[in-house]
């Protein structure tokens, strides 16, 4: 067995989360690929794929087992580089939501630029959802929140967030905690409104078998989760916003969850949008495995700090334009 070409398809598998679209990746047909991770699981003796009608996730085992090897394949591929000569100077295209772009992307872009000097980035921050096809052939790479419509382009999952309701330590002071997801009616909630126009007021939590859907109400509307952030960060109401974006204002103390033994169905995933074409292009790929540590990196120092990661469901107001989330439910 060709363990290394086993490993780069069982990566790529979990990637892509299917065997269809790790097969086009390399351009092999897809028994071709199932084999090989076949015969690795068989060769380590544990299942490293979960196979479902739903597609691929990683077992437990699948993912250490990936999170250990990740540093062998970018020392392979750095020492295949060097091997290489000297590269010419390529400018990557970059779109991200403005929160992930300032508290996680800005952050760690020295790391990236250290190991890959001979690129440049330009970064906008957009908003996916409001781009067409057309604008978002223009990026090399575009970082997507939620699920992205019928775009035209390949996806790579990143990382799954958790949605977390929070407030300052100054408000929470102030006011009761809740207890239930249906006690958030009694506050002032921090709401946003998508980029379709919906506001964003129908905030669903599910404990076991228990779901409670509530309409939140609040004082303040905002345009944009970033704006939201600093509303909540100077206590002037609750939020509920992806634990990734927010991760370092949890653990400083600035942001306090509450309701943490509920977690909510419409937590959305970060993904990559590629063009069809990037698959043959090294930079990008190389781009989109930074951003998949870093993530992944971000995603289980959430999961120490907040909790495991719900099954995420896409949320029957996610297409819906102008209006509340709440329209129909009360």
């Amino acid at each position: 067995m060709d363990k290394l070409r086993a490993l780069q398809y069982f990566i790529a598998a979990a990637e892509e989360g299917s065997f269809s679209a790790a097969a086009r990746r390399f351009e092999l047909s897809v028994p071709a690929v199932t084999k090989l991770v076949g015969a690795l699981e068989r060769e380590l003796g544990v299942r490293l794929l979960e196979r479902s009608t739903r597609g691929l996730a990683l077992t437990p085992q699948g993912a250490a087992y990936r999170e250990a090897c990740a540093p062998l394949l970018a020392q392979l591929a750095e020492a295949e580089r060097a091997a290489a000569g000297p590269v010419r100077a390529r400018t990557l295209v970059v779109g991200a939501p403005a929160l992930l772009a300032r508290a996680l992307l800005i952050p760690a872009l020295p790391g990236y630029r250290d190991k890959h000097p001979h690129v440049q980035i330009e970064l906008s921050t957009v908003d996916q959802l409001t781009v067409t096809d057309a604008e978002a052939r223009g990026f090399d790479v575009l970082i997507a929140l939620g699920w992205p419509g019928a775009l035209d382009l390949v996806k790579r999952p990143l990382a799954q967030s958790r949605l977390i309701v929070c407030a300052s330590p100054a408000y929470w002071r102030n006011h009761a905690v809740p207890a239930r997801p249906a006690e958030l009616a009694q506050h002032d909630c921090v709401l946003v409104r998508s980029p379709e126009g919906t506001v964003l007021d129908l905030w669903r939590h599910r404990r076991g078998e228990e779901v409670e859907e509530v309409a939140v109400r609040g004082w303040l509307t905002c345009e944009s989760r970033d704006d939201a952030l600093q509303a909540v960060l100077h206590g002037q109401g609750v939020g509920r916003f992806a634990d990734l974006s927010v991760w370092h204002h949890v653990r400083d103390g600035l942001l306090q969850p509450v309701l943490l033994d509920w977690d909510s169905p419409d937590a959305p995933p970060f993904s990559a949008l590629l063009r069809p074409d990037a698959r043959r292009d090294e930079a990008t790929q190389d781009f989109v495995a930074f951003l998949a540590r870093l993530l992944g990196e971000i995603e289980a120092q959430c999961v120490r700090l907040i909790g495991p990661r719900p099954q995420p469901e896409r949320p029957a107001w996610y297409a819906r334009r102008q209006g509340r989330a709440s329209a129909g439910q009360r």
